[in-house]
């Protein structure tokens, strides 16, 4: 696995804390604004944002797919079309895709430890595939 950011020296293997540390530590602006981690097969995840304004994405590289992550209860600060602002552009989000930076932690630990995603976590075709990975 290979951990990367804005403004964050690139990791292989992260542990776990130093994962979450540099996920808690993101923020929509500022230094820290987006991150990735990277698998040997070449599939990823990324976040953009931070605190609770976080956007998740996962590509699948033998597919070529960019999928969204959304959850079930719609943010009602944040209506579809909300622009999420970051260090590498704007995304206009739904919604329900906006996400607390802890519940980004844990999906980005079962991206790592190949588990389950949780429940309340759903992936749809991304409207801007690509659009910031590093």
């Amino acid at each position: 696995m290979k951990f990367e950011g804005q403004n964050f020296a690139s990791l292989t293997a992260p542990f776990d804390r130093v994962l979450e540390s540099r996920l808690l530590a993101l923020r929509s602006y500022g230094r820290h604004s987006y991150a990735s981690l990277t698998d040997d097969q070449g599939n990823y995840l990324q976040v953009a944002g931070g605190g609770v304004t976080c956007m998740v994405e996962r590509f699948d590289a033998s597919s070529s797919t960019m999928v969204r992550a959304f959850h079930d209860k719609p943010n009602p600060i944040f209506p579809d079309g909300t622009v999420l602002s970051f260090g590498a552009g704007e995304l206009r989000l739904m919604a329900d895709e906006w996400f607390q930076a802890s519940a980004v932690v844990e999906i980005f630990l079962c991206f790592k430890h190949c588990r389950k995603y949780p429940d309340n976590v759903h992936w749809r075709p991304a409207l801007s595939p690509g659009a910031f990975a590093t």
